[in-house]
């Protein structure tokens, strides 16, 4: 439904979008987490038609952003971070608006205007001013005018920014319902909020992709590294290593076959290190680290393995 091509975006000289790639199938949500500044407004704004890449290739249901706008337009319901709301108006006069802005026929704007009000739950503030609303339902009008036009899309920018927890659980239930008839992707960088949403997690990092981890229950079950290829389920693995400087082991560490990072964390009195390895393999990793450290005549005094929690994972792959 979304595929993104080598795109990269520049702003003079910085660099936002460094080649990044990714595909969104139809049907699923898809939460786009990344640091601020990461890249994914950039992204988003790309994939909405709202600007154009430096390079790259870009299509939403078949129809190339850049040459096919007014096709994909018809597509993609967006949210952008700061809604745009005009507050002196009321719920139902703005919709009505925005869904002529949109090309709906005169003859279905009632009753898709009708449809996007009872999804997003303002049955009761339709004939309310805009500007009266709390932010909360001033978000939901948001996604009411996404929705205004029947997408077959949603791209949402931060569409809980701002909520208290409260708002941010009704959003978020809101997300999930309306996910069962779109595709929806959505940027956020609250690891609790996407592990109960989505299904789905892509990972950017100062303009690249670097992971693309499968959600099952809010666990990573299945990871990709987009800029090394790894796979597998997210892992650690603790050492405890004696016989050589901290630095001499990192290293050493650090060039076996499917480690992602190696972070030291302490130095005892005795010359023992400990370290947390990183990895997302489908194999065991436990003979090649072991062979490493003994075949250099090292001390392997402890080793043992830990599933990665989604925040570790999040950690090691926006390092």
């Amino acid at each position: 439904m979304i595929e993104v091509q080598n795109i990269t975006k520049n702003y003079g000289p910085f660099q936002a979008l460094k080649d990044i790639s990714f595909q969104v199938d139809k049907g699923q949500i898809v939460g786009f987490l990344g640091p601020n500044g990461a890249g994914k407004t950039t992204t988003m704004r790309i994939i909405t038609c709202f600007m154009p890449a430096s390079s790259g290739r870009v299509t939403v249901a078949g129809y190339d952003v850049f040459k096919e706008s007014r096709e994909v337009r018809k597509r993609i319901g967006y949210l952008p971070e700061n809604v745009p709301l005009y507050p002196e108006m009321t719920v139902t006069k703005y919709l009505k608006y925005m869904a002529k802005i949109r090309s709906v026929p005169r003859s279905s704007i009632k009753g898709q205007l009708d449809n996007a009000i009872e999804a997003c739950g303002l049955t009761e503030r339709r004939h309310q001013i805009i500007g009266q609303l709390s932010r909360g339902f001033r978000q939901r009008v948001g996604l009411a005018q996404a929705l205004i036009h029947e997408p077959d899309v949603l791209i949402l920018d931060e569409p809980t920014s701002g909520l208290d927890p409260r708002q941010i659980v009704e959003i978020r239930e809101l997300i999930k319902t309306l996910g069962k008839k779109r595709t929806i992707l959505f940027s956020t960088h609250i690891l609790p909020e996407a592990s109960m949403t989505c299904e789905r997690l892509i990972i950017i990092s100062r303009g690249q992709i670097t992971g693309d981890v499968q959600l099952e229950e809010g666990r990573a079950v299945l990871g990709q590294n987009d800029t090394n290829g790894k796979q597998g389920t997210p892992s650690t693995l603790s050492l405890e290593v004696a016989g050589a400087a901290a630095d001499e082991i990192l290293n050493a560490l650090t060039d076996i076959p499917d480690v992602i990072q190696v972070e030291q964390t302490n130095t005892g009195t005795d010359d023992t290190t400990t370290f947390h390895l990183y990895y997302t393999v489908t194999t065991d990793i436990r003979a090649a680290v072991a062979e490493t450290i003994v075949g250099r005549g090292w001390q392997l005094l402890e080793m043992h393995t830990t599933e990665m929690s989604l925040e570790e994972l999040f950690l090691s792959l926006t390092a």
